[in-house]
């Protein structure tokens, strides 16, 4: 009989031993592929040799620990999530889910499971270090190949990252699980499960401690440049101005007014370069972000088109150019009726209430069910707070999100048997 108890604490024990494993002191900040990657590796290494699974890095730095099916010719779940850290984090975005996989399999050790497991340590989902997200479950389901080009603030290239890590670019499609063709139907691959902590205030507010998620929203992300002259703030009137920040200004504010207007609907202005960046300059140049977010994507769709053209009015009337760029585009992913159905049961069996959410955030799961069924179970996140250090969990709904998971894994076993 699983000692819940136990397992919990060793779960909260090692989100706080991996939260040491930083690029900056006194903070949790641990990007793509550095050093304080290799320190989260080994720690879970040690933690797959005890449980005697077989572990190993692909060609990203994905980390991947299997435990193998007694079954000749089993399929294959995987259970994971990202090892990658916003700067300032805190410990359980992400690392939660990857420490969960290893507990699970802690649970369930020593029972005929009719299939195999296999863990994965993503190595990046946060988009931080280059721009762009999931790269780690990119590689999995093999649209890695694109990004290899990206290159960080210092100049460095995915593939020069990989490279100094000790890694083979050149390896990448070996990244793919060997289960895994190229058809999006396998026998040999039954799906996928994330846990990950909500990032916001829903379960909270409904008093729950997990809950199944059925979507996760659609994202644009886009970066927009305002190109106008600088000038004399004391010498260039008001109506001879070419103020670029004046547009950039009213599109953001739009933004806000848009997104408040739709329901659902999330717009964010996150990031703002402002140039020559003087007092007594007028703004000859202002780049700027956008990231829009909904459930159904042809609402996402039309407030982004609106919003573009908004902007390209603000910066007509004062002449100021306007680019555009796509960082991402993203479609809305509904998660796998049949895993929410068993996640449902599970919570059930547990006597836990378990609400259905729709993820506002991005998650390898929307990736990862491009190729095979995937679900989410989100667990509490007392206060909303995320991507910050003050980011928590209560140790009373890990242990729910542990036996949910554990219920989940037997109901799974039942059907693949009886299949």
């Amino acid at each position: 009989m699983t000692n819940f108890t136990a397992l919990t604490g060793r779960v909260l024990a090692a989100c706080a031993d991996m939260a040491r494993f930083t690029e900056v002191e006194g903070q949790i900040t641990r990007p793509f592929l550095a050093p304080s990657a290799g320190l989260v590796h080994e720690y879970l290494r040690s933690w797959a040799f005890r449980l005697g699974l077989a572990t190993r890095l692909d060609a990203v730095g994905n980390l991947r620990a299997r435990l193998e099916s007694r079954v000749p010719g089993a399929p294959t779940l995987y259970i994971g999530s990202h090892l990658d850290t916003v700067p300032n984090a805190g410990a359980f975005d992400g690392v939660l889910g990857v420490v969960m996989g290893f507990a699970l399999v802690e649970a369930v050790q020593g029972r005929e499971l009719p299939f195999s497991v296999e863990v994965l340590g993503f190595s990046e989902e946060e988009g931080v270090r280059f721009a762009v997200p999931f790269l780690g479950s990119r590689a999995l389901v093999g649209s890695a190949q694109a990004m290899l080009s990206l290159t960080d603030a210092e100049g460095v290239s995915v593939q020069e990252a990989i490279s100094a890590f000790g890694l083979r670019p050149d390896s990448l499609p070996d990244s793919l699980p060997d289960s895994l063709p190229e058809a999006l139907a396998d026998a040999n691959t039954l799906g996928y499960l994330e846990v990950h902590i909500e990032q916001g205030p829903v379960l909270q507010d409904l008093g729950a401690s997990v809950g199944v998620v059925e979507a996760i929203v659609g994202q644009s992300r886009l970066e927009l440049t305002f190109r106008g002259r600088a000038s004399h703030a004391g010498t260039t009137p008001m109506h001879l101005r070419r103020d670029a920040l004046a547009a950039a200004a009213r599109f953001m504010v739009a933004c806000e007014e848009r997104a408040r207007q739709t329901g659902g609907l999330v717009a964010t202005v996150g990031v703002v370069n402002v140039k020559p960046g003087a007092g007594n300059v007028v703004p000859g140049e202002v780049v700027c972000s956008l990231d829009l977010r909904h459930a159904r994507d042809g609402v996402r769709r039309e407030a982004l088109a609106e919003l573009l053209s908004q902007a390209q009015t603000f910066a007509t009337e004062r002449q100021v150019t306007l680019t555009t760029t796509t960082k991402l585009d993203e479609a809305a992913t509904p998660m796998s009726e049949p895993f929410r159905a068993l996640l449902h049961r599970a919570a059930s069996d547990a006597n836990l209430i378990h609400p259905d959410l729709v993820s506002g955030a991005g998650h390898d799961a929307q990736i990862m069910a491009q190729r095979m069924p995937a679900a989410m179970l989100f667990v509490r996140s007392p206060n909303g707070l995320s991507h910050h250090p003050d980011e928590m969990v209560l140790e009373t709904d890990v242990q729910d999100a542990l036996r949910v998971g554990v219920r989940f894994l037997e109901l799974l076993a039942q059907e693949v048997q009886g299949a």
